[in-house]
This record gives structure tokens, C-alpha cells and sequence, in this order.
């Protein structure tokens, strides 16, 4: 019997020994994912496309610039300013910069030409090649100004007569 009791003993006691270094293996993990979430930085992307060029401006939460980059800087065809091939480098470029410095999360804010018909064509290419460059995106904002009835119409109130 006294052996019975001493091989239980044992027994309970290895498996405490396993649990405990189960517990030990899982902790470090823990404070591994601990450790990402105080390293991830949010930033706030904003990307302006008009129907001549496309810029990508990526900063902080307070307004620091982290980079910015235009369809010129990376091509010199003015013609090509604003082709989505031309934005997704613009995108690449501006991403690089921020990854380097440690950003995990973005704001999307798209702006177009103030009263005109959308975004520009290289807009949504931009914001495509952020998300596929390693960023998770939190929201996507239009931000685009829309004239609400701006000046007087010239003509008078009765309009033109001809």
C-alpha cells in the first residue's frame, strides 16, 4: 500500500511539474503579443487624387509628417502623374518609410478635385497597394469639399436673355 501511495504521489507530482512547465512555455508567448500591441503605431494616410496626379501623405496622430510622395517624384511624363501603375510606387514609396518606423494601423482619407465628378484614376490603386503593403487599414474617409452653392451665378435673376 505504502507503494501505491508513493507512485500516486509521483505521478501528481509530475504532472504539476508539466503543468507548471506548460505555464512557463505559454508566458513568454503572452508577453510577446503584450510586447506587439504597446509596438504597433497608427498613422493616418491621406491620399489626394485629382485626373493630373496622385499624392500619398502618411503621418502620425498629432499631424508629424512621416512621409510624403507625389506621381512626379516618381516619374517626370506629366502625362503619367496620375496613371494607377504610377500611384501604386507613389503608395510603395510613401509605405517603405512608415514601415521602417514602426506603423502597423492606418487611416484612409481620400480627397478628390474640389467639384469634380470622383477621385482621381490612381486613388484606389494607392489605397489597394497600402493595404497589401503590410498595413491594416482601420477606416476609409472621403474627405472630398463639395461647393454648397458657392457665388452668385452671373446673369442676373431672371438669367441670360438672348
Amino acid at each position: 500500500m505504502a507503494e501505491k501511495e508513493e507512485f500516486k504521489e509521483t505521478k501528481e507530482e509530475k504532472e504539476i511539474e508539466q503543468t507548471e512547465h506548460e505555464i512557463e512555455e505559454i508566458s513568454p508567448e503572452l508577453e510577446e503579443k503584450k510586447e506587439k500591441r504597446k509596438d504597433e503605431r497608427v498613422g493616418i494616410a491621406y491620399i489626394y487624387g485629382t485626373p493630373n496626379n496622385t499624392m500619398v501623405h502618411i503621418t502620425d496622430l498629432s499631424g508629424n509628417t512621416i512621409s510624403r510622395v507625389s506621381g512626379g517624384m516618381i516619374t517626370k511624363h506629366s502625362r503619367l502623374k496620375s496613371n494607377p501603375t504610377i500611384a501604386m510606387f507613389v503608395a510603395k514609396k510613401a509605405a517603405e518609410r512608415a514601415l521602417d518606423l514602426g506603423f502597423t494601423k492606418l487611416y484612409i482619407r481620400m480627397k478628390g478635385k474640389t467639384g469634380g465628378t470622383g477621385h482621381g484614376p490612381g486613388s484606389h490603386a494607392a489605397l489597394k497597394t497600402l493595404g497589401k503593403s503590410g498595413f491594416s487599414i482601420v477606416s476609409i474617409l472621403d474627405t472630398t469639399k463639395f461647393p454648397r452653392g458657392g457665388p452668385k451665378v452671373k446673369g442676373g435673376r431672371r438669367g441670360r436673355r438672348v
